[in-house]
């Protein structure tokens, strides 16, 4: 059952849940019911839904009065630096989140990208918990404080860029190629697919990136070229 005590987090947050089960039931993944099957709250997978569009609305309307000169491309790409899982995890860390998931024993060891993916989950899920409790000016305020700050970072680092862009942009500046890519190795059943995609300059490997699409592998592969040439 659950020990952890949310008053906690809602004092570090400097906001009160009406409904408390909302804020409970945003942090339970649906592991911690298969071996909780007497908690009284379902998983957090509808706020998850409900609070994906939530964020995506704020940020949007954020970023299109912020920036009135910009073309819709760029809003798309800053948003969606914004409020990818890498970003959302981030911020979820950095406001303890972490230790009032509601997990199972196995879930609990899961580090890295399982990780990853949880606490952004989590917290689209909270913004759904929040937006039923206390409505979309609340919603509004917090994400402004938390995640709409990051964006001139964001934008200063060229995070909203795709790898694949970056590293194709620097290899054509440094040394006159165009990056290719090519699958080295894959396996699994059609639905969870793994692939292991080499980065080539000049037919030479530069690297490689792992991913559970081709797509997904090749952006992993020229994040870590960059990283190796120093671009």
């Amino acid at each position: 059952m659950n020990h952890k005590d949310f008053s906690k987090l809602e004092k570090k947050l400097n906001i009160s849940f009406k409904n408390k089960d909302l804020l409970i039931q945003s942090f339970c993944h649906r592991s911690y019911l298969n071996e909780n099957s007497d908690f009284y709250l379902n998983n957090n997978e509808r706020l998850e839904f409900l609070g994906d569009a939530v964020l995506e609305l704020i940020v949007t309307e954020d970023i299109y009065k912020k920036y009135p000169n910009k073309n819709e491309g760029e809003l798309t790409n800053w948003r969606a630096a914004l409020v990818n899982t890498k970003m959302l995890s981030k911020i979820s860390h950095e406001l303890g989140f972490n230790d009032f998931l509601l997990l199972s024993h196995g879930e609990e060891q899961e580090t890295g990208k399982a990780r990853q993916d949880i606490l952004a989950n989590t917290f689209e899920s909270f913004i759904g918990a929040l937006f039923l409790d206390r409505g979309i000016e609340i919603c509004k305020k917090f994400i402004k404080k938390y995640l709409i700050k990051e964006l001139p970072y964001i934008i200063k680092v060229g995070l909203f860029r795709d790898a694949k862009s970056q590293l194709q942009e620097k290899a054509q500046e440094k040394v006159g190629v165009t990056p290719t890519y090519k699958v080295l190795k894959e396996w699994g059943p059609d639905h969870a697919k793994h692939f292991i995609v080499g980065a080539f300059l000049n037919k030479k490997l530069i690297e490689k990136g792992e991913g559970f699409s081709k797509q997904e592998a090749e952006e992993a592969a020229a994040k870590i070229a960059l990283e190796v040439k120093k671009w």
